[in-house]
């Protein structure tokens, strides 16, 4: 499975930014799809996911009120839409593909990952 992520970049503080990610399977659409960062010298953490059908979404609490997630099952994408972006949002993102049709917060839940990519808030 070949997951794309792309979207990133180079942001002022409280600016918007959205990430898309393609899958190449469409079997993926029975599968929730979700959202990881990592900045350097830290732990991979969750960020968003979506169930299957896009009906149940759950947020990190540090992103809760600025960010979302969506998707478009035919078209295969997930996109995370990010707003008022902080510094400490810098990180690369990534996108995965859930073992489960409703998404879950750890990286142990998800089979498939996209080589990520990097957001940078400028303070």
């Amino acid at each position: 499975v070949q997951l794309q992520a792309c979207g990133g970049g180079l942001v002022q503080a409280g600016g918007s930014l959205r990430l898309s990610c393609a899958t190449s399977r469409r079997t993926n659409s029975n599968n929730a799809m979700g959202w990881f960062r990592q900045a350097p010298g830290k732990e991979r953490e969750f960020v968003a996911t979506i169930s299957w059908n896009g009906g149940t979404t759950l947020l990190a609490d540090s992103v809760k009120g600025r960010f979302s997630i969506s998707r478009d099952r035919a078209k295969n994408t997930v996109y995370l839409q990010m707003n008022s972006l902080k510094p400490e949002d810098t990180a690369v993102y990534y996108c995965a593909v859930s073992i489960y049709s409703v998404g879950a917060t750890s990286t142990q839940n998800y089979k498939s990952w996209g080589q990520g990519t990097l957001v940078t808030v400028s303070s």
